[in-house]
């Protein structure tokens, strides 16, 4: 079956994040889970998450997101299952509870934030206590640092790769990026184990969209090279982005 080219750039992620959700659904003996996407915005994994059954609240601080979110989740006539609620990862029990999820989403978050590991300390304590799964998605160095490369901007490569936050410049819009070691490591520093670390994005956003587009079978093809390189360490170093899914012990 044909996909979209966006969503092939997050499938990586679903497969992992809906493969622990059954085994945590599985765990529990009961099929519907309360989940929390911290900076979840308009919905792209609450949506279907909500799909699967599972009760989701997502805490944004765009007015515009939680919006597009709520019409998004009537759309897929989901709405029962969906909350937004505005506010962010710094405040987050000002508006939520904590203790009271069985999984926590945590993606493109960490690398807006002035204070990555509270944002991580916060998502933790959003879990329930006798056991939860943390899924986190940031930006990855290496996949900057060879974009600015192949694009003939070198100095601005060679600046991110020395830079102590990954960024390449002023202009840069990200303020930090992490390599698959540091992340890692804040995650573990929550006292969570660490049970995957995959690379995402590792070649979607450098193959150019006419090898893609106009020749049929190319996303599918290009979809299973990504789920190949995506557990080998390799290929973290080249990622866009970077996933941890992480278990309360």
């Amino acid at each position: 079956m044909s996909r979209p080219r966006a969503a092939l750039r997050t499938a990586v992620v679903w497969e992992v994040l809906r493969d622990a959700l059954d085994r945590r659904s599985t765990a529990l003996g009961r099929p519907v889970l309360d989940v929390l996407d911290a900076g979840g915005g308009s919905g792209h994994f609450a949506v279907p998450l909500a799909r699967l059954g599972h009760r989701v609240t997502v805490v944004d601080p765009s007015p515009n997101a939680l919006f597009a979110l709520e019409r998004r989740a009537a759309e897929e006539d989901v709405a029962d299952l969906v909350r937004g609620v505005q506010g962010d990862a710094h405040g987050l029990f000002d508006v939520v509870d904590p203790g009271g999820h069985d999984a926590v989403l945590c993606h493109g978050v960490l690398e807006y934030m002035d204070d990555a590991a509270e944002g991580l300390r916060n998502a933790v304590a959003a879990l329930r206590a006798e056991g939860g799964v943390l899924s986190v998605l940031a930006a990855g160095l290496g996949g900057a640092v060879l974009a600015r490369a192949l694009a003939g901007h070198f100095g601005d490569a060679h600046h991110a790769l020395t830079d102590p936050q990954g960024r390449y410049g002023e202009s840069d819009p990200v303020p930090r990026r992490f390599t698959a070691e540091q992340l890692s490591a804040l995650v573990a520093e929550t006292g969570l184990r660490v049970s995957a670390v995959h690379g995402v994005r590792v070649f979607s956003d450098l193959v150019p969209g006419a090898l893609v587009d106009g020749e049929s079978g190319a996303l599918e093809a290009l979809a299973r090279l990504e789920a190949a390189a995506a557990e080998l360490p390799a290929f973290h170093a080249v990622a866009t982005q970077l996933h941890v899914l992480a278990e309360v012990r």
